[in-house]
């Protein structure tokens, strides 16, 4: 296995736990690509932190996501063109019902 990947059952369980102890959350956020690709685009940026916040005007849960050096730290500066993004859908609604992580047992 690759790097930092999880096995299907572990990931089931990690799963099924969560749920449980969150019963009326969110299971899932569908992230576009791009905006992986431009986050890792950006000047210095050498992983990516997901801060979790609520949207007001719907009330959904969402994931903010942000560049981060290799210090760690957080790169957020509209003046450097670093930037927080925030295209996440959560699920439900957007959801892969077939997926093994959707329909735990």
């Amino acid at each position: 296995m690759s790097q930092n990947t999880l096995d299907l059952a572990t990931a089931q369980e990690w799963a099924a736990l969560y749920r449980e102890k969150n019963p009326n959350s969110v299971i899932a956020y569908l992230i576009p690509g791009i905006d992986f690709t431009q986050l890792i685009e950006q000047a210095n940026v050498e992983n990516i932190r997901a801060y979790v916040g609520i949207d007001p005007e719907s009330g959904l849960q969402k994931l903010m996501l942000v560049g981060v050096d290799a210090k760690g730290n957080d790169l957020i500066s509209e003046k450097d063109k670093d930037y927080i993004y925030d295209f996440t859908q959560p699920c439900p609604d957007k959801c892969d019902i077939e997926s093994p992580l959707f329909n735990l047992k």
